[in-house]
């Protein structure tokens, strides 16, 4: 399981938590593995059964407050009783609240870094969740090239110069989008896979004997998009006469990206071929699988039913004879 320093929280810049350390600085090493964010709330009672570790602890004007009305014995076993329950990640206190200083000498003896930051509760929350999430998240780059074909992200892959930024650019000229070009960073969220373009790259893309061209300087800004998810493989392969190719589509196959099986289909690359027009069509059959209706197999179940009946109906006649 993925998991990243408490530290981390502090450094980040892109989703504005407005952090600031008030004590425990040893415990900036600690690790959080869930995007899963906790209110001690009952805890503070001494009801800690619902109190889960590696876990971002927020402390609001309830937990504030709640601590007040405690005399200051009353607070520091409270305290003591909660952060010797569970290995706990951090404590944040948010609305600028000021902390309790029973609360700072107990996050000092115990290690465990006290943050503070203006946001309100549920704002914070809402903030460190998405950066969690962002953190968390498993990432790769693949060699590829990612699109959006009537709204199925199809990822393109195969060896260097078997044609797929061509392929790309026919899909383009049909009125498809590009999501990305020889490098495509993957993440899985949710338990699905989505795909990018490297900021670097992102929007370009190599034609061989054209050099690097701007799709999206060239077709407009609908012509590209940001990230698409990733919805079906297809593998391209050079022709292969020698080789067998699945010429009816009955048994699905899958490619594994960053822990998530994703459709994959092998297509056979030569001469003749029109692959933008094959994408297409696998763009529509994936379509109607994600409604439930595969071809192939129904296809298949219709020509088992033919047979058997022929063969009932040979039976009957052999009988009648």
């Amino acid at each position: 399981m993925k998991s990243i320093r408490i530290s981390q929280l502090l450094e980040d810049e892109g989703h504005d938590l407005r952090l600031t350390l008030m004590a425990g600085a040893q415990g900036l090493k600690r690790t959080v593995d869930s995007s899963r964010i906790q209110k001690p709330g009952l805890a503070l009672a001494g009801f800690t059964e619902h109190l889960h570790p590696h876990r971002v602890q927020v402390f609001g004007n309830t937990e504030i407050s709640y601590l007040a009305t405690l005399p200051e014995e009353g607070q520091r076993a409270s305290l003591a009783k909660l952060f010797g329950e569970e290995d706990l990640a951090c404590v944040v206190v948010t609305k600028a609240l000021d902390a309790p200083k029973a609360l700072v000498d107990a996050c000092e003896a115990t290690g465990l870094a006290l943050m503070k930051t203006p946001l309100l509760s549920s704002e914070f929350i809402q903030r460190v969740q998405l950066f969690l999430e962002d953190a968390l998240t498993e990432s790769s780059s693949l060699h590829g090239v990612l699109m959006d074909v009537f709204g199925v992200g199809i990822l393109l892959l195969g060896k260097s110069g078997i044609g797929k930024s061509e392929i790309a650019l026919d899909l383009v000229m049909r009125g498809h989008r590009l999501v990305a070009d020889d490098i495509v960073d993957v993440t899985r969220r949710k338990g699905a896979v989505y795909g990018a373009g490297n900021p670097v790259i992102k929007h370009h893309m190599e034609i061989r004997g054209l050099g690097i061209i701007n799709i999206k300087d060239l077709f407009g800004v609908s012509a590209v998009r940001e990230q698409k998810k990733i919805e079906l493989v297809i593998e391209l392969q050079e022709w292969d006469p020698h080789q067998e190719y699945d010429r009816l589509g009955v048994e699905d196959k899958h490619l594994q990206i960053v822990g998530v099986d994703i459709p994959l289909s092998v297509v056979p690359v030569r001469p003749g071929r029109n692959m933008a027009t094959i994408v297409e069509v696998a763009a529509r059959n994936q379509l109607l699988k994600l409604q439930g209706h595969h071809s192939a197999r129904e296809f298949a179940e219709r020509l088992n039913r033919a047979i058997a009946q022929g063969a009932m109906r040979r039976n009957l006649g052999e009988e009648v004879e």
